[in-house]
């Protein structure tokens, strides 16, 4: 096992050494990390959680003109390379084909303990202190303004209209990172949460003193 993780990982930080700040191997190192941090007491198969935390953003459709299927066919050729089992690469590919945010706008498909694991590995690394600064790295990125009180957050209820956005970067805050702890799947992950979450609003209140001058 270790020497799939050994190969996966020098896969992963060749491919992704010039990525955007927020998405890069440190982004997946901290998801790697506490994906397996919360199967120790979830107990899903460890090898499939350590895949697909490695491998799920390994061809983010944000900076691949939106194409959803290049990540999951380019962490499946991978695995084939290194003759992993058939079975558990379509695990780790139906993993990162229906993890995101984004795919939670439409009808529940497929779910698993090891997806609910690594999906609340990576929605904990977009909240509380490191979360507010990918937020303001990927802002940066699309050259968004921090804030304008002119432009209230949106209620988004499609996948299109979450994807096609371009408010500024605290309405992300209201729009998907403030959504996130009541979306956690485990235990482990709703506690981590929730501390990431107060840190949040505390950001925000000082944020706003700060905005009127004070």
């Amino acid at each position: 096992m270790q020497n799939y993780i050994e190969k996966t990982i020098n896969f992963v930080k060749k491919t992704l050494e010039n990525a955007e700040a927020g998405h890069d191997w440190f982004h997946i190192e901290r998801v790697f990390k506490t994906a397996l941090n919360i199967n120790k007491i979830e107990k899903g198969d460890e090898l499939i959680v350590s895949f697909a935390a490695l491998l799920h953003d390994i061809a983010d459709p944000k900076f691949n003109n939106g194409d959803e299927e290049l990540g999951p066919n380019v962490a499946s050729d991978f695995l084939k390379s290194i003759n992993v089992n058939e079975h558990i690469i379509n695990e780790v590919k139906l993993i990162i084909q229906n993890m995101s945010f984004k795919n939670s706008f439409d009808k529940a498909g497929y779910t698993s303990k090891e997806m609910n694991i690594v999906q609340d590995a990576d929605r904990l690394d977009a909240i509380g202190a490191i979360g507010i600064a990918r937020a303001f790295t990927y802002g940066g990125f699309k050259n968004r303004v921090l804030y304008d009180p002119e432009i209230k957050p949106e209620q988004h209820l499609s996948k299109e209209s979450y994807k096609n956005t371009t408010a500024p970067t605290i309405n992300h805050f209201y729009e998907k990172l403030l959504l996130l702890k009541d979306m956690m799947n485990t235990e482990r992950g709703k506690a981590i949460a929730e501390k990431r979450h107060n840190f949040m609003l505390s950001y925000l209140e000082q944020f706003y003193s700060e905005w009127e001058g004070n």
